[in-house]
């Protein structure tokens, strides 16, 4: 009988969004909507929801047994709880880039979400926000059918949102645990030349007696510069960081590192390095569709500080900076 061979990763991510979620349970998400809702006079809410939203989206809303507020945001509910503003995000379906982005007026609103911190300015501007909200509210309950209309329908949109931005910020974290293993790499091949370090940048003299800085940043995430005689710096190395593992997207982050690794080449880093994350790329495939990256590595290697992959990173490190192996 043929030998089937099963390959899946570890449910580490899935594990990490589940402790992720009790947390959002207790600070924006329904859970914490009703638990608020304990804590202010109904009343006032009331009021607030007759003075901002129109009768008949709230009698809808009656009409299956479920309160204004769960849709609504209305300003004592938010005064109250200042993390709900992240419900009513979720609700609408918006990112946090996007509630949050300088075009949309918001952006003074974050620490509300994050923080749950109410100032007074953004108090004195409270009442604006909400009716700009719940404009937009209003705008999908009446794309909702009255036969879809439940407190477990409106759960699930958020958590719909929430899935999206949990799986965005792992990716995030992944790509920074990239980064730090990078630099931690080239921080042990420049070590003995070394001459001042930050958590992000590294200054050293190599065996010319010149400068070079070596910085961990954004776009590229990790940059070489060697100064020349006349005390200019030029580009030496710009590195590109893809964290993620997904094997079904390396085409994607291949192509986002041949973008960067444009800009990088016009600005002229003569050597320009990718690190992925993901331990089946087909290295042929990666060269065809970033012809501007010079070296390919992958973190998982460059992570076994004793494989010929690290070796050969350091190598090349040492060789640019002009230092000794």
């Amino acid at each position: 009988m043929e030998q089937v061979m099963f390959r899946l990763a570890d449910p580490d991510l899935q594990a990490g969004f589940a402790a992720r979620l009790v947390e959002c349970r207790r600070d924006f998400l329904q859970e914490a909507l009703l638990e608020t809702m304990g804590c202010i006079e109904v009343s006032v809410v009331d009021y607030e929801l007759k003075m901002f939203v129109g009768s008949c989206y709230l009698s809808r809303l009656a009409g299956r047994g479920m309160r204004g507020e769960l849709v609504f945001s209305v300003p004592s509910v938010l005064r109250t709880n200042p993390r709900l503003l992240g419900y009513y995000r979720l609700l609408l379906g918006y990112s946090q880039k996007a509630f949050y982005g300088h075009d949309s007026g918001i952006s003074p609103f974050k620490s509300m979400e994050e923080r749950g911190v109410l100032n007074q300015k953004q108090t004195q501007v409270l009442g604006a926000l909400s009716a700009f909200l719940i404009d937009k509210e209003q705008l999908l309950l009446e794309q909702l059918p009255d036969d879809m209309l439940n407190s477990t329908l409106f759960r699930d949109l958020t958590l719909l949102t929430l899935g999206t931005q949990l799986r965005g910020g792992s990716n995030v974290q992944i790509g920074v645990a990239g980064g730090l293993v990078a630099f931690a790499l080239i921080r042990a091949a420049v070590l003995p030349a070394i001459t001042d370090a930050t958590t992000s940048e590294l200054r050293l003299r190599n065996a010319a007696g010149q400068h070079v800085i070596i910085r961990a940043a954004s776009d590229p995430d990790i940059t070489i510069l060697g100064e020349m005689n006349n005390g200019v710096y030029r580009p030496i190395l710009a590195i590109e960081i893809k964290g993620g593992r997904d094997f079904a997207n390396v085409h994607n982050r291949v192509g986002e590192a041949e973008k960067s690794h444009q800009k990088a080449k016009y600005a002229g880093y003569h050597e320009r390095w990718t690190l992925l994350n993901v331990a089946r790329t087909d290295m042929e495939m990666a060269r065809r569709e970033s012809p501007s990256t010079t070296q390919f590595y992958l973190l998982s290697e460059l992570a076994d500080t004793n494989s010929s992959m690290a070796a050969d990173f350091m190598s090349r490190v040492q060789s640019l900076v002009g230092i000794a192996g």
